[in-house]
């Protein structure tokens, strides 16, 4: 028999217990979630360390192990994927923000020098800014964007092809090229 665990799982709440178990059984919830919670309620009922990562498809117990001290100390939170090494993440819940407001703003053709957002453009915006972000990458904008819920395509106006808008001393008028069936692929 293997010695003691040095930090043994505290006594679940029946609050706790339900949330982990519906967690456990879920199919639609991320696996590395599904696994968490199939390791800790383990290890609640009795289970070794290496017994429940077992249990739940992993191979060591010391994650197992490790997994239990972050629960004790931060309950259910301890189900959420923490930042596991490279380098540190720069832009926290203020700065996306920042990029979110600046995503919904209208852009200014003169200032912007742009009538729709490109993630370039807005790169650059967010850059010149005074109080913007001035190493932030198109990446970083494009993540904080989806992880805002908003798909990309969809949020920029496009126009069509081969219709364009010109400014005549009578006003705008809309030029449609008539070969644009011919050019198009």
């Amino acid at each position: 028999m293997g010695r003691p665990p040095n930090d043994p799982l505290r006594s679940l709440t029946a609050a706790e217990r339900q949330s982990l178990a519906q967690v456990a059984r879920s199919t639609s919830e991320r696996a590395d979630r599904v696994a968490r919670a199939k390791v800790l309620l383990a290890v609640a009922d009795g289970a070794t360390f290496t017994a429940a990562a077992l249990l739940a498809g992993r191979r060591s117990g010391d994650g197992a192990a490790k997994l239990v001290t972050r629960f004790n100390q931060s309950g259910l939170a301890a189900l959420d994927a923490v930042h596991a090494g490279g380098p540190p993440m720069q832009y926290g819940l203020v700065e996306r923000a920042r990029i979110l407001a600046e995503a919904r703003r209208s852009p200014d053709r003169t200032r912007d020098g742009t009538a729709t957002w490109s993630l370039t453009t807005l790169q650059c915006a967010l850059r010149r800014a005074p109080d913007g972000l001035p190493h932030i990458s198109t990446f970083t904008i494009l993540q904080t964007l989806h992880a805002a819920g908003w798909s990309w395509q969809q949020q920029r106006t496009w126009c069509e092809t081969g219709v364009a808008e010109r400014k005549r001393v009578t006003g705008v008028v809309r030029v449609t090229d008539p070969a644009t069936p011919q050019k198009q692929p």
